[in-house]
């Protein structure tokens, strides 16, 4: 074993796989009404119970510090061992370059070991499918240096699109990039999102049912994955299981049913800021799929909805006559 694969708890990843790989994790915290929790158990996880209680009360999140990191990663160079941290997206969590600082600290201490941050530029499973990668690249001996070189090649190929039923919580955390999707909500459009080449979250298409979203991320599945025989895909929800089944029937009798389907509850830190309802899938597609652009310009109908209550909202008020006062 050359190095140690490293992941958090944002991977999503069921405790038993993470276990089965041998990759050490990173909790993340949350806060409900100020009191501190992790998730590093999911199968203790109630994620009805959680997601039901986010629709009332704001669950708040927060990033590990630079100090914390070095501190995870710090027993493993002792031990002569070098690290792969598989991170979050860069896109939408400071995580990663605060595992960045701290791994630059050590380095200093440890000038011969080799600590190797990827970004995986996604979240949930399209950041925990790349860590069990890694773990299976530690397995073959690779060295950390072409290890995370293929894993970034992997994390620019993996596929993170997603649906959700309230865009409030992506828009409250500031993970949202463009207004299209926000201002299409109004009429009822359900957004379809993915993460993009800078790991930023986008909209990329819209349609008008929550049927038809998830008939949308299959669609997709089918336009964009390759060697779907071979792969183990991801499927993450929050308390909306009935959806997930819908999605894996879709993709198991498509064109391009795959080798496994790993389907889990959205974890809670990840979850807070998707919000209940979200449905996401993750797989292998083609180079360059990141770079598939989204929704640049407001659909029509959502522009002219848009354009009309700002008129109304500029116009001069005028006077309500009462009848009565006649």
């Amino acid at each position: 074993m050359q190095f140690i694969a490293v992941t958090d708890t944002s991977g999503n990843l069921p405790t038993p796989l993470a276990k089965e790989y041998d990759l050490k994790m990173i909790p993340f915290a949350y806060f409900i009404d100020g009191e501190r929790f992790t998730c590093l158990d999911t199968e203790s996880f109630d994620g009805d119970a959680f997601y039901a209680l986010l629709k009332n009360t704001e669950v708040k999140t927060t990033q590990i510090n630079p100090a914390e990191y070095a501190d995870f990663f710090e027993p493993f160079l002792k031990d002569g061992k070098d690290v792969i941290y598989v991170a979050m997206s860069s896109g939408i969590s400071g995580s990663c370059q605060s595992a960045s600082i701290g791994a630059q600290m050590l380095l200093e201490r440890y000038p011969d070991r080799t600590i190797e941050v990827v970004d995986t530029r996604g979240a949930s499973l399209g950041e925990g499918l790349v860590a069990v990668a890694a773990a299976k690249m530690r397995d073959e001996d690779l060295s950390a240096q072409e290890a995370a070189k293929r894993l970034r090649m992997l994390s620019e190929r993996m596929f993170n699109v997603f649906t959700v039923n309230d865009l409030m919580f992506l828009r409250r955390g500031g993970r949202l990039s463009n207004l299209s999707a926000i201002v299409g909500t109004v009429l009822g459009i359900k957004p379809i999102l993915k993460g993009g080449e800078d790991g930023q979250i986008s909209a990329f298409d819209t349609v008008r049912s929550r049927k038809r979203s998830v008939k949308a991320l299959a669609s997709q599945y089918e336009k964009y994955v390759v060697n779907a025989g071979e792969q183990t895909i991801g499927i993450a929800h929050a308390a909306c299981r009935e959806d997930a089944e819908m999605l894996i029937d879709l993709i198991k009798n498509g064109e391009h049913p795959p080798k496994d389907i790993l389907l889990v509850d959205y974890e809670p830190v990840t979850g807070a800021h998707v919000g209940p309802g979200a449905l996401a899938l993750f797989f292998e597609s083609c180079e360059g799929v990141r770079a598939v652009k989204g929704l640049d310009v407001i659909p029509e109908k959502v522009r002219e909805f848009f354009e009309s209550a700002r008129e109304r909202i500029a116009a001069p008020k005028q006077p309500v006559h009462n009848p009565a006062h006649i």
